[in-house]
């Protein structure tokens, strides 16, 4: 799918300029947006976009890249998370982005987590499925069949191929999984784990075209922070790549559905997640255990 040129490697002033947070680690903030750049209005049908309302964010992680020795750490947000805006008051973690952008969707993510947010990177609908096809689609294994209109979703039970059209309906779909918010991050690192195993693998290596598809898809389609140089995008890159050799995990919660005035919300689990942010910021992710967190 071609992209308006105006649209791509677009750099954003991401970055407040005082810090909330701290940590000796490099903390990325990804955020898959519902950006329709580049999408014809077929294509906007045929993906269920829905019509562009505003800016919004389907996907919040933070991937820090750990300089202790310890893994690499993929660590989901649930859009739904109760936080505190600055300025805003409380609500969801994703109307920070819909209020003020990636800075203040930063600036909150600091303020929740007391990490300190090095680099940021975005990602629209129209580069997650060039992504997908570039590395000849992944492997997606739902445990049941899933259905959901409002993503474009029909699939059986059963490990199948999915192309980058699938995947994205897969990724972004929350009616069809009684884990809503915390389902739906489960299925965004898998594929992010499928699509590092697909752009490692041999057929890689011995097909060169398919890295050329694969970085040209992915600098077409990414917004980027003013301040990340060409090494930071690598050492990003290559992180991403070898995300399977490291730590997935999301941030530890209480409640999936607590009734607030903005909505069904996810509550953190205040004493897990203040734990794992510490050991996060300490750079100490030897200790960080994934399987006490929801996953």
């Amino acid at each position: 799918m071609a992209q308006d040129d105006s649209e791509q490697n677009d750099l954003l002033d991401a970055l407040p300029a005082d810090s909330a947070g701290t940590g000796s680690g490099t903390n990325w903030l990804i955020v898959g947006s519902d950006s329709r750049a580049g999408l014809t209005s077929e294509q906007e049908k045929e993906l269920a976009t829905g019509g562009d309302v505003g800016q919004r964010t389907d996907t919040i992680m933070l991937l820090q890249i750990t300089s202790g020795g310890g893994p690499n750490v993929l660590l989901s947000i649930p859009r739904d998370s109760y936080v505190d805006i600055p300025g805003h008051g409380m609500n969801k973690v994703n109307a920070a982005f819909a209020l003020g952008g990636p800075e203040l969707l930063v600036q909150t993510i600091e303020h929740a987590t007391d990490l300190r947010i090095d680099n940021y990177v975005e990602i629209g609908f129209t580069g997650f499925v060039n992504i997908v096809d570039a590395v000849g689609g992944v492997q997606i294994c739902p445990k049941t069949a899933m259905k959901d209109p409002q993503a474009n979703l029909d699939i059986p039970a059963g490990c199948q191929d999915a192309d980058g059209a699938t995947a994205l309906g897969y990724v972004r779909s929350r009616h069809s999984d009684a884990l809503g918010d915390i389902g739906r991050g489960l299925r965004q690192r898998q594929v992010a784990s499928a699509v590092a195993d697909k752009a490692n693998s041999v057929a890689t290596v011995l097909e060169p075209w398919r890295y050329f598809n694969l970085s040209s898809s992915a600098a077409d389609s990414l917004r980027i922070g003013d301040n990340v140089g060409p090494i930071d995008l690598a050492k990003f890159a290559w992180a991403i790549s070898h995300i399977n050799d490291g730590l997935t995990c999301v941030v530890p919660y209480s409640s999936l559905g607590e009734s607030t005035s903005v909505g069904s919300v996810v509550v953190w689990d205040a004493q897990a997640a203040d734990a794992l942010f510490k050991h996060l910021a300490a750079d100490d992710t030897s200790k960080v255990d994934c399987s006490a967190t929801g996953q």
